[in-house]
């Protein structure tokens, strides 16, 4: 899901009219923060975002930003506007260019009153700690983010950004690759217990062969794509996930939101 230099211009839900399909109702940008906020007295809850074509195509010419529309964006802060991290893997922080969160006053009060930071605080995750200084997310955001990274990629780390929050999460078995149940632990040692995933598709195939991801929500887009573009996710070897949908929107211009918990 993209964070590209466009994202900067969204103060938060957009005009665009959504509606659910299931009952005809209009949604307005109030309702849709309330539609895509967290369980209560879930402990530990990760939400994965992520859009397709109707090929099932997640990027176009190399990036997500391509598929997206007004109405996608408006579900995009909408999550944004209730996770305490967005989780989100090096490549994608590149290739899309991401940008701490921004959020409007409205949504920053509504988060300091159930005692949350303002903005969330954005999770990178990189193995071998090669991440680019150069990107506006080391640049410009309001908190430090979050690098997860193994033992010798958070030297790497702290040769390349000054300031960035590291958190060492290697793997047992596997030295040199971050373990994703231990860095969900660290960040839930941190208070950081709504979990927002927006890829990429590596980083999500992870974590679903892993069963750490309680949400999948889908943006499906009126586009076809064909060429090679990957999926939303990509793993070594199949994992099976069965989901229920909990809720399902869509706008004037065709793009469907869907909202699955795993079953």
């Amino acid at each position: 899901m993209a964070d590209n230099d466009g994202e900067q211009a969204i103060p938060g839900s957009t005009g665009t009219q959504l509606t659910q399909l299931t009952t005809g109702a209009s949604v307005d940008p109030g309702q849709l923060v309330d539609l895509y906020d967290y369980p209560d007295d879930a402990g530990l809850y990760l939400r994965a975002n992520m859009i397709g074509s109707l090929d099932g195509a997640a990027t176009v010419t190399g990036s997500s930003g391509g598929l997206g529309g007004d109405g996608d964006r408006a579900v995009f802060a909408a999550m944004r506007a209730n996770a305490d991290v967005i989780l989100v893997g090096a490549g994608t922080v590149r290739t899309e260019r991401y940008h701490g969160a921004h959020l409007p006053v409205s949504q920053r009060q509504r988060r300091q009153a159930r005692g949350q930071s303002e903005v969330p605080v954005i999770a990178v995750v990189t193995a071998s700690g090669a991440i680019d200084p150069s990107t506006p997310l080391f640049n410009e955001s309001e908190i430090a983010p979050i690098v997860v990274t193994s033992a010798s990629g958070a030297a790497n780390v702290a040769s390349r950004v000054s300031g960035a929050q590291v958190v060492v999460a290697e793997h047992h078995l596997r030295a040199g690759q971050v373990d994703l149940p231990t860095a969900l632990a660290e960040l839930r040692g941190r208070g950081l217990t709504r979990v927002l995933c927006e890829g990429g598709p590596a980083l999500l195939g992870t974590l679903l062969s892993a069963r750490l991801v309680d949400e999948l929500c889908l943006t499906i887009a009126p586009t076809t794509v064909a060429g090679g573009a990957i999926r939303i996710a990509s793993s070594p070897a199949e994992a099976l996930t069965s989901w229920r949908r909990v809720l399902l929107l869509g706008d004037a211009d065709g793009y469907l939101f869907a909202r699955h918990v795993r079953t």
